[in-house]
């Protein structure tokens, strides 16, 4: 009998980095198209605009800001938020682990994800030196303890109880999957803290949320279960959702949401514990743009190279909106000059599902027309890694380019 043959495939970072043809800088993205003219979608990556975006989350935040990788891991963004000051990582699998790990030795990884599979938690112990882990059931406290244990390697970990919230008013309503009831809850936390060497709290008032109350009522949560729990806590963690601005949402400044935070934890009486956040989308979203050809036109609709299934999953279901603009280069052919009129389009993705369609609407000129490029910003969170390969359509490029892209302004943190 043949021996099976068992191949792995990581989608951990997936696209291809284009070899530049601008070797002394970075370029613009009208000159990446002028040059390149591709017929593939292009991944525009911004180290300036990520690092500079950290490092305003960075000083704002009164605690230790912990990224999470999930929203982009791709190595690029990770090196330039780290130029911005993240040492941090919030992990959801041994994926990202291994990532962070082999590229930043000394960063302190947190192992966010409250449902781990046995052999992620050894491993991560074991061979990355994670010390930190989420849990919110006491059959994964039970599993964390027999897998470290199992590992013979001594010490005793930072236990992180995860408390449920009722559903808010976040874009992405994140109440229904994670999170200990409160009475649950309290038992935890007592379990936990005799053998943790930190414990803490965390929560998570969902993606894109708009009103900086939602920490303000879900501290006021933490502090009842902490008083109902009579233990000392180490660790107050408000978890991720900071939003930022679309054409259609427009996001209140950080120092809203930090101010909130701060009178919260206030509340809570909690002099010797420290603040975690674990931001995502307000870091990476304004860092990276796509550029999409026009494939067809039907009426107000464009064909595009990109779709639903690839970077645009969250403008297909969700219906997310996002900046876009023409990119029409000189070529051998004279460009034809856009028209001053607007109109509201909306895309159809390059796959032969019907429901690869992103209604947007998405304003650009009138006489868009097969051939034009379009770059569509406000990409740098999930626009890369939710990508598939359905249909075939799974080839894009990344190249790392200098100029802003449309709506990608840094994060406001005046409140």
């Amino acid at each position: 009998m043949s021996a099976v043959v068992v191949r792995t495939r990581s989608a951990v970072t997936p696209l291809r980095r284009s070899v530049s043809v601008f070797p002394m800088r970075r370029p613009t993205v009208d000159e990446v198209v002028a040059e390149a003219r591709p017929e593939e979608p292009v991944h525009c990556l911004r180290p300036a605009v990520l690092a500079e975006t950290a490092r305003a989350f960075v000083e704002a935040f009164p605690g230790d800001v912990l990224y999470a990788v999930k929203c982009n891991p791709d190595p690029a963004v990770l090196r330039a938020l780290a130029d911005g000051g993240v040492t941090h990582f919030d992990c959801a699998s041994l994926a990202e682990v291994r990532l962070v790990r082999d590229m930043f030795p000394d960063a302190a990884i947190h192992f966010m994800h409250p449902v781990k599979a046995r052999g992620a938690i050894r491993e991560a112990w074991e061979r990355h030196g994670v010390r930190d882990f989420v849990v919110d059931s006491a059959a994964e406290l039970a599993k964390l303890r027999s897998e470290i244990a199992a590992t013979g390697v001594p010490g005793r970990p930072g236990i992180v109880v995860r408390i449920a919230l009722p559903k808010g008013d976040a874009r992405l309503d994140l109440s229904g999957k994670f999170g200990a009831a409160f009475d649950d809850a309290v038992a935890l936390l007592r379990d936990a803290r005799a053998d943790a060497a930190m414990l803490g709290v965390s929560f998570h008032v969902g993606s894109q949320c708009l009103d900086p109350l939602a920490w303000r009522a879900a501290l006021a949560r933490t502090g009842d279960v902490i008083r109902a729990a009579g233990v000392a806590i180490d660790v107050i963690d408000v978890g991720g959702g900071f939003p930022v601005d679309y054409p259609d949402q427009e996001a209140p400044p950080l120092g809203a949401f930090i101010a909130e935070i701060e009178a919260g934890f206030e509340q809570l009486g909690l002099p010797k514990a420290r603040l975690w956040a674990e931001p995502g989308r307000a870091l990476v979203a304004g860092g990276v743009s796509v550029v999409v050809q026009v494939q067809a036109r039907r009426d107000d609709a464009l064909y595009i190279n990109d779709g639903v299934y690839g970077s645009l999953s969250d403008a297909g279901a969700l219906g997310f909106r996002y900046p876009a603009r023409l990119i029409r280069p000189e070529g051998p052919a004279v460009a034809r000059p856009a028209s001053a009129d607007l109109v509201a389009f909306s895309f159809f993705g390059p796959t032969c599902d019907s429901a690869d369609v992103m209604r947007g609407p998405f304003l650009l000129p009138a006489d868009m027309a097969e051939g034009d490029w379009i770059e569509i910003g406000r990409l740098g969170a999930y626009g890369g890694c939710l990508r598939t390969a359905f249909n075939g359509f799974d080839r894009a490029r990344i190249v790392e380019v200098e100029d802003v892209p449309p709506g990608a302004a840094p994060a406001r943190v005046a409140a």
